[in-house]
């Protein structure tokens, strides 16, 4: 069975004509999967490569205002991970969080790319992670907006996995899914869940993800698979500085999860965000850029 049957995906010539960044796109083969890749900066050979990785549901529109900011100095790699917005459907072991570290390995080496920085948002964070402690990624620093670096704590956590592992059982589930997204009014109460309030430009970019089957069944199957214990084992041999950005507003994931994660990585440091929520890089990008450049700067990656 191809990696891509399933259901019905986003197509570019349709969907993607007003992608945000959309000049910056190509379509990459790596590690069986074809990548929806943005890529923008410096022609500069020397300048520091920055890689950005989304959270879960998400896609590159998340990077809409904060990838050409970052551009300045970097030249920014920022893949679809597998199985949402524009990349292919892996097999469902590549939707689990070894999975999709190896499979960025691939994209990486395919793009001849050695990230000096990796930022990712949310459950992208622990991508990034899984990342440098498994797939050769050896940047100089890592960088969690909001990271989802361990499992839930309480309640949540016992609940979380058993019914995201029963939603990826059922196949209409997408379909079901996509068909809600299509309201409105319900991904205005999806947003709304995160704390943030974000323009026209982003809400335009997770309708065209929450009503598409195919991306909700990437973002189902990548719930179904997490498993976060293993990271939580190995945080504290994570060989790179960490950087926490939170936001203070996160009705997400608890600020207080930036403080949990420090505990575990010896010497990592948290900022927290006033007024921002889980998509902070989305309502502040201008604010999120600076704290990064400076974190670069600290950890010794020269800007151009």
């Amino acid at each position: 069975m191809s990696a891509d049957a399933g259901p019905p995906r986003l197509d570019w010539a349709r969907d993607g004509r007003d992608w945000p960044n959309r000049e910056a796109s190509r379509f990459v083969d790596a590690g069986g999967l074809r990548w929806h890749v943005q890529v923008l900066g410096p022609a500069d050979a020397r300048a520091p490569t920055l890689l950005l990785l989304h959270g879960t549901g998400a896609a590159t529109h998340s990077w809409r205002a904060l990838a050409p900011r970052l551009a300045q100095g970097f030249r920014v790699v920022a893949p679809d991970l597998p199985g949402h917005g524009f990349t292919s459907m892996p097999p469902p072991e590549g939707l689990s969080l070894p999975g999709m570290a190896a499979a960025v390995g691939a994209l990486l080496a395919a793009l001849g790319a050695t990230p000096a920085l990796v930022v990712g948002h949310s459950a992208g964070a622990a991508v990034g992670a899984r990342a440098i402690l498994d797939a050769g990624c050896t940047p100089r620093g890592l960088v969690g907006l909001n990271p989802a670096l361990l499992p839930l704590a309480g309640l949540a956590g016992q609940l979380f996995s058993p019914a995201a592992r029963w939603l990826g059982g059922v196949s209409l589930a997408p379909r079901l899914f996509a068909r809600l997204g299509e309201s409105p009014a319900v991904l205005d109460r999806l947003l709304r869940g995160t704390g943030s309030s974000i323009g026209d430009d982003g809400r335009r970019g997770y309708a065209t993800l929450v009503a598409n089957p195919g991306h909700v069944a990437g973002a189902i199957g990548m719930m179904a698979r997490w498993e976060l214990r293993a990271l939580e084992r190995d945080l504290s041999r994570l060989p790179v500085p960490l950087l926490s950005i939170v936001g203070a507003r996160d009705t997400t994931l608890p600020p207080e999860e930036g403080e949990r994660v420090r505990q575990r990585v010896p010497g990592a440091t948290v900022e927290t965000l006033a007024g921002l929520g889980h998509l902070a890089h989305e309502e502040r990008p201008d604010l999120v850029a600076a704290r990064i450049s400076a974190f670069a700067a600290k950890v010794g990656t020269t800007v151009t």
